[in-house]
């Protein structure tokens, strides 16, 4: 079907089938076809193109699904092309509410220019016919014959969102909303419908907040995963370099690069210098920058996390981790770091270090309540037991450490719990945790294979010195496996320099 030739009913017709296959084409779906037959674009010589796939593009259309986290270099076509796909729906449904929410209000303006060429360019019979507009200001379009109305948002407004029920929701450069990110996302998201779709999109912007947050727990939350690097994009070559660099050689060869890619990219560390990897992103690890003042070797801990393997095993959807099972006639050392247990804020984590090694053996990562975390510590701690060699177990009794340890003495009694001068329990001070935290970072840059949990150094990367003095988690990160593995190891140099361990029932102290 050619423009001109729409009416109502075939509108909705193509939204009933919108992404199945086109009649007599093997790949392409009824929503390309239709993007490509109908939406106009301005293109990058600055004239007018139909929207027709590029790489990035067909691979998001390929792999999407109902709700999609993105992580992209600048300028893949991610926003065109959502913004496509939903002004589509929008058209092709009754009663469709369609939300963009981009970052500033100067984003927002952008968005709506681009969606209002996509109706300007509709052929003139829908235009003045089913697709005539009742209302059209900035950032808003109503299409009162069906019920239909895509919106244009910005992050800005607290309330962002609130009050609608929305069944297509993009989300734009989510890494850098103003104010209480996290906040305006749970709102927006409470409007999606079941079975809505969705899709976060952003380029990095440090490794802590509110995308980072989502990218890194994409899995347990269900979201899809989408990272397009800059070299996806065709057009961004330069003049071909001949003295590569071994770096470089490494680069071409692991992602068949051509020399004009690496002279593009010459260019970019010219001009964007220590945020090349953030604007124009070549994994999805390096890309999230730290921000701030990092507390660890960001050079160890780039390498570690190049080279570090997944657990052997794990339990609970992820939540527990083994990297070494425990073995006879090892011992062990547990610390504990514990939290509040709500369903937000801060987690609870078990550490396990091989008190000979120091390697890290197992992780617990989740948010219980202190009495959930006693027991499952008491659970992991007897694992890694064996007759006579109970592990020591050490628990933070900063806080909510006091409840766990209470636990322990009543309902979940073990044998080997650490204290210090008859008190139950480790003990982190303002003088103690920069020591501590200085300890594990010339552990990471000396013996970088102790470290074997990507989550433990993905929160070294983000831990980082405040501007008041203190260090900790980035705004939006979280630093409970990182303090929990510096007690571990702070534990196990005490009781190395002791020469023997200690062994005293936790109900007699």
């Amino acid at each position: 079907m050619s423009q001109g030739k729409y009416g109502l009913q075939d509108l909705l017709d193509f939204g009933k089938r919108f992404d199945q296959q086109t009649e007599g084409t093997r790949e392409e779906t009824n929503s390309v076809f239709l993007a490509r037959d109908l939406l106009r674009i301005r293109d990058r010589s600055g004239g007018e193109s139909a929207l027709e796939m590029n790489r990035v593009q067909a691979e998001f259309a390929s792999k999407r699904g109902d709700r999609n986290i993105v992580v992209k270099a600048r300028q893949m076509g991610i926003t065109t092309w959502v913004a496509g796909r939903f002004f589509l729906r929008t058209i092709t449904g009754r009663g469709v509410m369609t939300v963009q929410v981009a970052q500033t209000r100067e984003a927002a303006q952008a968005i709506f220019r681009m969606v209002q060429r996509f109706w300007e360019c509709l052929p003139d019979d829908l235009r003045k016919g089913c697709l005539k507009r009742s209302r059209a200001n900035v950032g808003q379009m109503v299409f009162p014959e069906l019920d239909s109305e895509f919106r244009i948002l910005t992050a800005s407004d607290e309330n962002t969102g609130r009050g609608l029920t929305v069944q297509n929701m993009h989300l734009s450069e989510v890494s850098r909303w103003p104010g209480d990110a996290a906040a305006t996302l749970a709102g927006l998201r409470a409007a999606l419908i079941p079975g809505g779709e969705l899709v976060l999109e952003s380029t990095p912007n440090g490794a802590s907040g509110c995308f980072y947050e989502e990218w890194q727990q994409a899995e347990e939350s269900g979201l899809v995963k989408h990272f397009y690097p800059w070299w996806r994009e065709p057009a961004y070559v330069s003049a071909e370099v001949t003295d590569l660099r071994e770096d470089e050689i490494a680069l071409m060869h692991e992602h068949n690069l051509t020399p004009a890619q690496i002279g593009f990219r010459r260019g970019l560390e010219a001009s964007y210098r220590g945020l090349r990897t953030q604007e124009f992103a070549e994994d999805p690890e390096t890309c999230f920058r730290t921000s701030g003042d990092c507390c660890f070797d960001m050079d160890a801990l780039e390498a570690r996390l190049k080279l570090v393997k997944d657990a052997v095993s794990t339990r609970h959807g992820g939540k527990v981790q083994i990297f070494l099972p425990a073995q006879p006639g090892k011992e062990y050392i547990l610390a504990v770091d514990p939290a509040g247990g709500g369903s937000k804020g801060d987690y609870a984590v078990v550490q396990v270090i091989d008190l000979e090694t120091g390697g890290q053996c197992a992780e617990l990562r989740q948010r219980l309540r202190p009495r959930e975390l006693a027991s499952a510590a008491v659970a992991l701690a007897r694992e890694y037991s064996t007759p006579g060699q109970p592990a020591l177990l050490v628990v933070e009794r900063n806080n909510h450490g006091f409840g766990v340890l209470a636990h322990l003495q009543k309902a979940e009694p073990y044998e080997n719990v650490y204290d210090h001068n008859g008190v139950p329990g480790w003990l982190t001070t303002g003088s103690s945790k920069p020591l501590i935290v200085s300890d594990l970072d010339a552990l990471l840059v000396d013996q970088p294979e102790l470290f074997r949990s990507k989550r433990l150094l993905e929160e070294c990367r983000t831990f980082v010195n405040h501007p008041n003095g203190r260090s900790g988690a980035a705004h939006g990160a979280h630093d409970d496996c990182v303090m929990a593995f510096a007690i571990a190891h702070a534990v196990r140099r005490e009781v190395r320099s002791r020469g023997h361990r200690r062994v005293r029932p936790v109900a007699s102290c």
